[in-house]
C-alpha cells in the first residue's frame, strides 16, 4: 500500500460555514410572505440550530425580525445579555420548568410563556420579587399535544388567573400563541382543525378583556403554504436556515431559500488497498477490487450520524463519494474508486448544494431523519467560521 503526502499548510480539521448572506436573504424572502403589520420572530433556540444562536440573531434583526425565539430561559437570558440588540428587540423563551429563572427572565424583559396555573403562579411570585410586571404569552394546546393549555375549563382558568394578576399589576398579557402538529404535511386535516381551536381560544379570552399585542401559531411551514395562519406574528426556524421544512414542501430554491451553513474537513488520510479490504468497524464493507480510501476526519462525537453509515455522501475531487462501512466517533472512511487527492484535500459533506455537494436533506434521507436534526446536531469540536459578517 502507498499513502500520498499531506500538502503544507493543509485546511483545519473540520469546519462549519455559516454565510451570514444567505441568513439575511432568507429572513427578507419569508418577509415579503407576510402581510403589512405580521412581524416575523427569527428562531434562534438550540444555539440557532447549531449555526450560533448570537450572530444568527443579529444577522436576521439586520434583515428585519424583530422578535427572536429560544426554547429555553437561559437561552434568551444568554442572547439579552450578549447579542447587543436593540432595545426594542423582543425575546420570548417557551420551555420552562418549576423553579425557572423567572426573576431574571421579568427584569431582563423577556417574554415568557404560561401554560398551566403553577407556572402563572411562579410568574406572580416572581414578579412581586422583581418589582416590575412581567410579560407573559399564554399558550395554547390546539391540538398538537404538547405544551400549552387544555381548551375548556383549564383555558377558561388560566385565562382568568392571568387576568386577574394584570389587574394587580404583576403582569402583561402580551400574547397569545400556539404550534401545529402536522403543518409540513399540506392538506392534513389537523391544520384546519387546529386553526378553529386556536380562533375560538383567542376569541375567548379577547372577549374576557385580554389585549395581546400578539396572537401567533405559524411556524416555518406555515410561514410558506398557510397565510392565512400568519396573524400578528410568524415564527420562522428552520426555514431561516435555508432548509426546507419537509421534502413534502418542495426544497430551498423552491421558496427563494439558500442554506446556510456548509459543513467539510480536510482529508486525514488518502492510501490505496487491495480488494476484499474490510472497512471500519463491524468489516460491513469491503472494497470490491484494488482502489483508494479517503479518512474524514469527523464521527458521530462531531454530529455526523451513525445511521448514515454505508450511506452518508461525501464531494471529494469533484466527484460524489459514499461512507465506506461504519461511521465511528470521530473519523469515518469513504471509497475514492481509486483517485488520489492528496491528504488535506477538502471533502464537503454538505451546504447549498449550488458547488455540486450534497445537501442537508441528502444527508438526512441517508441517516433516515430530518434536516432539522443534521444541521443542529453538528458539535461544538467543529469550529463556526462566520463570513458576510
Amino acid at each position: 500500500m502507498s499513502e500520498t503526502t499531506a500538502r503544507q499548510g493543509a485546511a483545519v480539521r473540520a469546519r462549519a460555514e455559516i454565510d451570514l448572506d444567505a441568513l439575511r436573504s432568507n429572513v427578507r424572502t419569508l418577509r415579503a410572505l407576510l402581510a403589512p403589520g405580521t412581524a416575523l420572530m427569527a428562531v434562534v433556540k438550540a444555539d440557532g440550530y447549531g449555526h450560533g444562536a448570537v450572530p444568527c440573531a443579529r444577522a436576521a434583526v439586520q434583515a428585519g425580525a424583530t422578535w427572536l425565539g429560544t426554547a429555553t430561559p437561559h437561552e434568551a437570558l444568554a442572547l439579552r445579555a450578549d447579542a447587543g440588540l436593540p432595545d426594542d428587540v423582543r425575546i420570548m423563551c417557551w420551555l420552562w420548568t418549576p423553579g425557572g429563572p423567572w426573576q431574571e427572565a421579568i427584569e431582563a424583559g423577556l417574554d415568557v410563556s404560561v401554560s398551566g396555573m403553577w407556572a402563572l403562579r411562579e410568574v406572580e411570585d416572581a414578579a412581586r420579587r422583581a418589582g416590575r410586571p412581567a410579560r407573559v404569552q399564554l399558550k395554547a394546546d390546539t391540538g398538537l399535544g404538547r405544551n400549552g393549555c387544555q381548551p375548556g375549563p383549564d383555558w377558561h382558568e388560566l385565562v382568568g388567573a392571568a387576568l386577574d394578576a394584570e389587574r394587580a399589576g404583576l403582569l402583561r398579557i402580551t400574547g397569545l400563541w400556539s404550534h401545529f402538529a402536522c403543518a409540513d404535511e399540506p392538506g392534513h386535516p389537523s391544520i384546519a382543525a387546529q386553526l378553529t381551536v386556536f380562533r375560538e381560544m383567542t376569541a375567548y379570552a379577547e372577549e374576557r378583556g385580554v389585549r395581546p399585542e400578539v396572537r401567533h401559531i405559524a411556524n416555518s411551514p406555515a410561514t410558506l403554504t398557510l397565510p392565512e395562519a400568519h396573524y400578528d406574528l410568524v415564527r420562522a426556524g428552520i426555514a431561516l436556515y435555508g432548509l426546507s421544512p419537509s421534502p413534502e414542501l418542495g426544497t430551498p430554491a423552491d421558496h427563494g431559500l439558500r442554506p446556510v451553513m456548509t459543513l467539510s474537513a480536510s482529508l486525514a488520510l488518502v492510501k490505496r488497498v487491495p480488494g476484499g479490504h474490510g472497512v471500519s468497524y463491524g468489516h460491513r464493507y469491503t472494497t470490491p477490487g484494488d482502489t483508494t480510501l479517503g479518512l474524514v476526519p469527523l464521527g458521530y462525537a462531531d454530529g455526523i450520524p451513525r445511521h448514515a453509515s454505508s450511506n452518508g455522501l461525501v464531494l471529494v475531487d469533484g466527484k460524489w463519494r459514499t461512507v465506506a462501512g461504519r461511521i465511528a466517533m470521530d473519523q469515518f472512511a469513504v471509497d475514492l474508486g481509486g483517485d488520489e487527492p492528496p491528504a488535506g484535500a477538502e471533502a464537503v459533506l454538505f451546504g447549498p448544494g449550488d458547488g455540486g455537494e450534497p445537501t442537508a436533506e441528502d444527508w438526512a434521507q441517508a441517516a433516515g431523519t430530518i434536516g432539522y436534526e443534521i444541521v443542529t446536531r453538528v458539535g461544538a469540536r467543529v469550529p463556526r467560521v462566520y463570513v458576510n459578517e
